[in-house]
């Protein structure tokens, strides 16, 4: 997919690999790069050619240093921006997508670039990263998912230690506490994103997205009925009858 100006979309083998490209500004997302990773989102999610999302950040110096503060107050009314906050909810879009994304983080990942690798399925990172959420030091509160989607992953307490403090951790830190999943040496950073990417492909797909919505919708729920989706979603899969 060619015509992005903040993005680079590269299809290969089934796998599609999509780079937040405005190095110059730390990968920051203005409201160009919502639009455009909205769209590459739209097309990965149908293209039957694709089996795993692999989401990096162009550049040495970080994943996503978060959103771009240049954009604030350049929409027509807070109505507007609203609305077209609401119409391109890219986080939304991340955590509704069925097949795996994996987030290969290098740098600083901060703010809504740590919230956009938080809604996808798995990440590394490279020894060099620095992770978190510093938006109370801004007087403001992580407003895209980040309040919610960090305790779910590392529990309420040490979430509220990073998005009370603001302050951001090393990655062996964010290992420990199960922010990311592997920590890898900076040059073995993409190789290592697209042998996990392979490794996925080579299981069926259709077990892993399902199994991927059971967890995912299972998180709401309480036991009883996450057990019973687990069930109709066993059931779908080996295309018996529905469980009640």
């Amino acid at each position: 997919m060619n015509g992005f100006d903040t993005l680079i979309y590269e299809k290969q083998d089934g796998v599609a690999w999509l780079t937040l490209n405005r190095p110059e500004v730390h990968n920051a997302v203005n409201l160009r790069m919502r639009d455009e990773l909205w769209m590459a989102l739209e097309a990965v999610n149908i293209d039957p050619d694709v089996n795993v999302i692999v989401l990096k950040g162009g550049g040495d110096l970080a994943f996503s240093s978060g959103a771009d503060i240049g954009d604030f107050g350049s929409a027509p009314s807070y109505i507007e921006a609203r609305r077209g906050r609401q119409e391109r909810d890219i986080f939304g879009r991340l955590l509704a997508t069925e097949k795996p994304l994996i987030a290969a983080i290098q740098g600083y990942a901060l703010g809504g670039g740590l919230e956009i690798a938080l809604c996808c399925d798995l990440r590394l990172a490279s020894e060099d990263a620095r992770l978190g959420l510093p938006e109370s030091r801004l007087a403001y509160i992580p407003s895209a998912g980040g309040t919610q989607t960090l305790p779910r992953l590392i529990g309420p307490g040490r979430a509220l230690d990073l998005i009370l403090s603001g302050d951001p951790v090393s990655a062996d830190e964010a290992l420990a506490m199960g922010l990311v999943q592997w920590v890898v040496p900076r040059p073995q950073l993409e190789a290592q994103a697209g042998e996990l990417a392979r490794r996925l492909l080579a299981r069926p797909q259709a077990a892993l997205r399902l199994a991927k919505t059971a967890v995912r919708l299972g998180l709401d729920l309480p036991l009883a009925e996450g057990l019973r989706l687990e069930a109709r979603l066993r059931a779908r899969l080996a295309g018996g009858p529905l469980a009640v």
